[in-house]
């Protein structure tokens, strides 16, 4: 089968030393199979340790199990990675989790550890990697919202209200890290069919609503999330910063 990714090799991504967090399912699985495409040298990763091990035996990346709920540990395997690869020149920070829950139902606990889940380790994955970008002479920081938020999604306010803060997080550091070079942009997913969609929640009427709402009469997949990624670390998208790159197919046009 022909890869996905053939019909355009980005030189400068080369070698280029690529962390994705969330990497061994989904969105993530997605851009370590698209980096490693590219001839990079992947890290990621996951606490999910037999899909992590599958993916990076099927791509020949390198898996490193985390709980990035878990600062502490999060900081620790970054600097064991950066060690392995000798500096990182792309950080996607991609890992989150989008359940479902009433207002009624959120709690002080789990408000919080949606917000760790995906929220807080954008920003401390971002912090630990700095430095030796700067050093280096840059790098690309790539976040992951959503436009659940954009388009005031019911049921999970938790999710909508995390994927909202990246969003003013990726403004910020833009502006706070183009001094050294340090490029900071943040992809917009809109309805992605993915396996954990399909498994929880995906209807023929839901399918058909995400078409009817979208300007492109088709559903996008992970591919499509993919190919943003890869041009936003590669140098083609050198002058890129501070951004939201929208690939929604026109969902957000209602």
């Amino acid at each position: 089968m022909t890869s996905p990714y053939a019909t355009v090799q980005y030189g400068s991504l080369q070698d280029r030393a690529v962390l994705i967090t969330g990497g061994a399912s989904g969105l993530g699985q997605e851009m370590v199979k698209a980096y490693a495409a590219q001839g990079a040298r992947v890290a990621f990763i996951d606490i999910d340790t037999e899909a992590g091990e599958r993916t990076a035996r099927d791509t020949g990346t390198a898996f490193h199990r985390c709980d990035l709920t878990d600062i502490a540990a999060l900081r620790s395997t970054i600097a064991t990675i950066e060690g392995k690869l000798g500096g990182i020149d792309v950080l996607i920070n991609n890992a989150g989790k989008d359940d479902r829950h009433a207002v009624g139902d959120v709690d002080p606990d789990s408000w919080r550890r949606t917000l760790a889940l995906n929220l807080d380790h954008q920003f401390f994955a971002t912090q630990a990697v700095v430095p030796g970008m700067s050093a280096r002479g840059g790098g690309s920081i790539i976040m992951l919202g959503s436009v659940s938020w954009m388009r005031g999604r019911p049921n999970m306010i938790g999710y909508t209200t995390a994927k909202a803060a990246i969003n003013g997080m990726t403004r910020s550091l833009a502006r706070e890290l183009g001094e050294h070079n340090v490029r900071v942009n943040c992809i917009v997913p809109g309805a992605i069919l993915t396996e954990r969609q399909e498994r929880l929640w995906l209807t023929p009427e839901l399918n058909q609503s995400f078409i009817d709402l979208q300007a492109l009469k088709f559903r996008l997949d992970a591919t499509h999330v993919a190919r943003m990624a890869l041009f936003l670390g590669s140098d083609e998208s050198s002058g890129c910063t501070g951004a939201n790159f929208i690939v929604d197919a026109g969902l957000t046009q209602n």
